[in-house]
This record gives structure tokens, sequence and C-alpha cells, in this order.
């Protein structure tokens, strides 16, 4: 079975890249999950974050966004001591800061998934890479969203997260060519 390079790395890559990654979703709570993974992986390893999923999830109420937006400072101390997510002051205060933004575009907009996916129109962007060298790090519709969230108060929301965020929830399809969940994505 041929997947996406990045993907062989371990089974843990393996069962996300073929069950989850670049597949459509529409649910708020997981789109701010994957929104908060997304931004804690700057400057690390994708494979880190899926190890650390379970502690994120875990340690911020399974990602539920009303709750993870009263976070006290007292809370976000306790979070800092947290081995099982990445204790980086900056990213942990930015996940609630991204909570309280985020339950005001869900206000504005009904959902956050009505918000998020107008940067594609609605639809899955269907890309026809042959090599991972082919797939950018960014695109028009990432630096747009990048633009759009930071000026509402998003942190860790720059257009390679935003792009790494829109392939994760299927935004776009950037399975290669060659990768057996291509045409299962499209």
């Amino acid at each position: 079975m041929t997947r996406c390079d990045w993907a062989n790395g371990s089974e843990l890559e393996m069962a996300y890249h073929d069950k989850e990654w670049g597949v459509p979703v529409h649910d708020d709570r997981l789109l701010f999950e994957m929104l908060i993974l997304e931004g804690a992986q700057a400057g690390l390893s994708w494979s880190t974050i899926l190890q650390k999923r379970q502690g994120y999830k875990k340690a911020f109420d399974d990602f539920d966004v009303k709750k993870v937006a009263r976070y006290t400072q007292k809370r976000i101390d306790k979070l800092l001591l947290n081995p099982n997510i990445v204790r980086n002051k900056l990213k942990v205060k930015a996940t609630v800061e991204n909570a309280k933004q985020f339950l005001k575009v869900q206000k504005e907009f009904n959902s956050f998934d009505a918000y998020i996916w107008s940067f594609v129109n609605g639809q899955p962007v269907v890309n026809q890479w042959k090599k991972m060298s082919d797939v950018p790090a960014s695109t028009p519709e990432s630096e747009a969203m990048s633009k759009a969230l930071k000026k509402r108060g998003f942190k860790f929301v720059g257009p390679t997260i935003c792009y790494a965020f829109m392939q994760g929830v299927g935004m776009v399809n950037d399975h290669l060519l060659s990768c057996f969940c291509y045409a299962k994505s499209s």
C-alpha cells in the first residue's frame, strides 16, 4: 500500500494519515482541536504532536472550547508543568486566547466551520502532487486565512500553520497521486 512519504515513520503517523489527514472536517470541536495541535507543532515535528495528542485531550478538557476559554492563570501555570503537552508558555496562553476568539467566530457565523471553510468556498481544493517536494508550505488561501485569523486575535496561525491545518482537516487534498488515500479524498 503506497502512502504519502511523511506517513511512513510510525504506526501513529500511518493511522493518522490513513484515517484522518485530508478527510473533510465540519465538527467545530475537532476543528478547534486541530487548530490548537497545528499551532503547538510550530518548530516541532507532527510526530511529536501526535504522540502528545492524548495528553492534550486530557489536559484541555477534550478541547471543549467553552471550558478552555475560561482557563485562569492558575490553570495555565498548572498546564505548564504537564509533561504530556508542549510546555511552551506562549503556546499554552495562545490556546486559551484562541478559544476565546473561536467562540466569537462561532457567535458571529453560527459555527467556526461556516467561517473557516469560506476560505476554500466550502469545497476541498483537490491538488495533484506527484512528490512531496511539490507540496507548498503555504498558499494564497492559507495566507488569507492567517491574515484574517490574526486580525481577529488568534495566535500561532501563520500561513504555514494554516496550510497544515487546511491539509489536516481536508480543506485541501494534498495526498500524492500515488497514495491510496488520494482517490477516497477526492
